[in-house]
């Protein structure tokens, strides 16, 4: 079996319609694991699980491309967790054609929020002038949109997992690569990050990467990739996952890129709770989702 491939054809299939009405999980609690891309090939192997198909395909390919402002209020805001925080991407499903542009937010309460806007594919590095009118509907985000420019792109293979036993989602993406706007890549072709997405009680997924010494991790695609690919950016909050992963050595805190405030942060502590304003959810094939 070819190093890099996970044994999916071995599994029972299950449609998105179907997946969605077992494991709507609208109130969940996600845990991820980066672990070597074998493990991840032993975990498909286990019983009582069936893998996402659609038209053929079970394993996807997906691309997504970060904005963030020169200063990277975005990134900062996770780094030094801030309730008030936000993530502008497109995401696009390479196999299907399919694009969004997606933005998350994080308010005080604590709630992450996630909204959708049909994207043409071909416009994914760039936002348009429709993709700056959808994220000037969020309060957090429209006082510095005409600012945010595209940061980061990852690409990586994801296959979905349905557990019957107790209706979780488990992704697994391989081939994860991450790009740089300057040109500079990082990669990690031997593991796999997986994430379980539960109804709050750990699944046997969990219980089986427990068993194999592996916990979950803080590890976000965009942030821990700008991290191993900037040196001097505050990493504390992954500085686990990036030493021990990507070969990560900390330097001394620097001033960020184009930062004329040296708390870009402060913008955002300025604003009032964010309300959402044209934004719009559609379908996709999230979870087929960091």
């Amino acid at each position: 079996m070819n190093k890099a491939t996970l044994p999916l054809d071995k599994l029972e299939r299950i449609g998105l319609e179907e997946l969605n009405g077992e494991a709507s999980l609208l109130t969940r609690k996600d845990r991820k694991y980066l672990v070597p891309l074998a493990l991840a090939q032993e975990l498909v192997d286990q019983e009582g699980l069936q893998v996402l198909e659609i038209e053929g395909l079970r394993s996807f390919r997906y691309e997504s491309v970060y904005f963030d402002t020169p200063d990277l209020i975005s990134y900062l805001a996770a780094a030094h967790k801030r309730r008030r925080r936000f993530k502008v991407r497109t995401r696009s499903y390479l196999d299907s054609g399919l694009c969004s542009l997606e933005v998350k937010t994080r308010e005080r309460r604590g709630l992450t929020e996630k909204h959708r806007l049909p994207y043409a594919i071909e416009q994914r590095n760039r936002l348009t002038e429709d993709g700056v009118e959808f994220v000037n509907g969020f309060d957090t985000i429209a006082p510095v949109s005409q600012g945010l420019r595209p940061v980061l792109t990852t690409r990586y293979s994801r296959a979905t997992l349905f557990e019957r036993s107790s209706g979780s989602r488990i992704t697994i993406d391989t081939h994860l690569r991450s790009e740089a706007a300057d040109g500079s890549t990082v990669s990690l072709p031997d593991m796999a990050v997986v994430e379980t997405k539960t109804s709050g009680q750990p699944c046997l997924t969990d219980q089986f990467l427990w068993k194999a010494h592996r916990r979950p991790v803080k590890i976000s695609k965009y942030c821990t990739s700008l991290a191993a690919l900037t040196p001097g950016l505050p990493a504390t909050k992954w500085n686990r996952v990036l030493r021990t992963y990507f070969g990560w050595v900390p330097e001394p805190a620097r001033a960020t890129p184009g930062c004329r405030n040296p708390d870009p942060l402060t913008r955002l502590e300025s604003v009032d709770r964010a309300t959402v304003g044209r934004s719009t959810w559609v379908p996709s094939l999230e979870g087929v989702g960091s």
